[in-house]
Parts: C-alpha cells; structure tokens; sequence
C-alpha cells in the first residue's frame, strides 16, 4: 500500500519532509499547501506534488494522512479538521502552545481513532536508539543520571524567539522529550534556570538564551539539561546516562573522521553544522516509522500524549526559571 500525504507548511523542516517522501516507494506526496504562494509552488515545481489547500485535502478521500510543519499556533485548527476528516497526522512539535489545546487535540485524535506521531525525531537517532536499548537490557544496571547538553551553533533571529515561546519549549522541549524517553519514568520535580550571555536582545525579548534543568523523579533518579544557543564549534549534541552497573554516552557527530597530527597537537573535524545535518537520518528514520504505522495500524510513537507531557515540563521549566522555585510536576494527562 502507497499512503497518499498532503504536506501543510513548505518551509525549512517541510521541504526536509518532502525530500524523504519522494524517496520512498510507499509513500506518495500528493499535495503542498502553504500560506505563502510562492513557497507552495517552488516546493511543487521541485518535487511535483500540486498545490492545494485545506479545504481540498481533507475533503479528498484518497489522501491517507497529512504532515503538519506549519508555524505553531496553525496546528490546533489543522489536528482538528484533520481528525475529523478521518486522516493520519504527523505533527510537528510543539503540538500546540497550550497544553489545554493539546488536551483537546487529543481527544478529537482518540474520538476519531486516527494515527498520530509527534515529530521528537532525535528518538530516531540510531545513535540515541540504541542508548535507549542498551538501557532496556540492563546493560547498565539501573539508571542513576542522565546528562544531555544541546548547542546550537548561533542564535535564530530575534524576531522567531518573539514567536517561539522561548528556550524551553522551543528548544529544550526535544530534550524534555529524550529524557523521558530514557530514564523510563516520570520526573516529579523540576528546577530550571537561564539566562543571557550571547544576544542581549534575546533578554529584551523575555528570553533566555542560556539555560539549565534539573529534574528528579519519584525513585530517584536525576537529570541534568544544559541548553546554549551559541557553540562556537558546531552543533552540539551529548547525551551520558549513568548506572549502578556501568555508564552509556553518544557523542557528536562530526563532519568527518580525519584526524591530523602534527607537532603541536592533533586535530580533528568539527561538529555537523546544525540540526539538518545532524539528524538527517533520523528525520528519514521517524517518516518510515510513520507510514508504517499508517499502513499496518501499529500506533506511532512518539504518540499525542508524549506532545503533552514534554509540553507540560516546558512549562513548568519556564515557571520555574521565571520565580527562582522547584516545580512539582504532574505526572496525569487527560
């Protein structure tokens, strides 16, 4: 079975999403639709796909499922109409800004039994994939810590940190995700705090472009999260998770493997540039698992629920951050 997809949004991550559907055989992109005209239609002079809009798509039954990669506050209206026309969706994080919103989607999802993935596509890492089936096995006894740091190599302009909802649910939101992913269990609490050591007109905007997270959950095991948007040295990417029995680390990934030596030391390549190159193979990876999932109707994960909880402890990060307290977290979602 070929599952027809109608691609919302034809900006940077879109036009990742349209590159590994028409490389895959069962897969086939049957419509872009993009508020601007011309980012619809160089995407569809690419790649082949027609124009279309909303209305269209979810009144055309032969098409099966819908990427949503359009700017945040768009996704409600879309979840919506797209569940209740009874077509796959996958979703680009955050699911929503609000985590009532979120709420709400996810009832409509479950009411209208259609699948849905939210896009942590770092889960699709082959590298983080395998930290997490190393844990499962016991390869190191029982997680005690888990340490991950994320670094962008620049900040993005002033003007996407004014629409993004800041540092933790733009960025750590990813992190939040993994942590969870790993550990197996729930934080229980949470202590966040940053600040504004690379741009100042980020602080100007309510931001911080510096931060950290510690979290703990019932049993207790302890997470720390570094975030930086600046890494003069690439794309930074680490996680370290420590047990009773051992430890299990993934580095970077560099630009390539060459290493010189000459008499003043050894030197090797940089870190991949940033998040494209970084996990492209990951963005493949997590697509696959979706339209397998759409065609043997096994349930995506990361699932709407998973979307919930990593947006709930990013708000409860940018509380903590904002008064100087540790958060209880609240471990339902309805």
């Amino acid at each position: 079975m070929s599952v027809s997809v109608a691609l919302f949004g034809c900006g940077r991550i879109g036009q990742v999403h349209a590159q590994n559907l028409v490389l895959m055989e069962d897969a086939r992109l049957a419509a872009v639709v993009d508020a601007s005209a011309a980012a619809a239609q160089a995407l569809s002079d690419k790649h082949g796909a027609p124009v279309s809009n909303a209305d269209a798509v979810m009144n055309d039954a032969a098409i099966d499922a819908i990427i949503v990669a359009t700017p945040t506050d768009t996704h409600f209206d879309l979840i919506q109409n797209t569940a209740a026309a009874g077509k796959a969706i996958f979703c680009e994080k955050p699911v929503d800004m609000s985590t009532d919103n979120i709420v709400r989607c996810k009832r409509a999802v479950e009411a209208a039994g259609v699948p849905f993935l939210t896009a942590f596509n770092r889960r699709f890492d082959p590298s983080f994939a395998r930290l997490k089936k190393c844990i499962d096995a016991g390869e190191i006894g029982d997680v005690e810590q888990v340490i991950i740091t994320s670094r962008d190599p620049a900040p993005p302009p002033v003007a996407y940190i004014k629409s993004s909802g800041g540092i933790f649910r733009d960025m750590m939101i990813h992190d939040f995700d993994m942590v969870r992913f790993l550990m197996g269990e729930e934080p229980a609490t949470l202590f966040a705090t940053g600040s504004c050591k690379v741009d100042p007109e980020i602080g100007a905007a309510g931001d911080f472009d510096t931060a950290a997270v510690t979290m703990r959950t019932k049993s207790g095991i302890l997470c720390q999260i570094t975030n930086s948007r600046r890494a003069s040295y690439g794309y930074d990417q680490r996680i370290e998770v420590h047990g009773s029995g051992g430890m299990l680390r993934a580095g970077n990934k560099v630009r390539d493997t060459v290493e010189i030596a000459v008499e003043n030391g050894f030197r090797s390549a940089p870190a991949q540039h940033f998040f494209l190159e970084r996990y492209g193979e990951a963005y493949m990876l997590e697509m696959q698992h979706f339209l397998k999932c759409v065609t043997s109707g096994e349930t995506p994960s990361p699932t709407i629920d998973d979307g919930l909880r990593a947006q709930a402890l990013a708000d409860a990060a940018s509380r903590s951050a904002s008064a100087g307290l540790v958060e209880s977290i609240e471990t339902s979602a309805n």
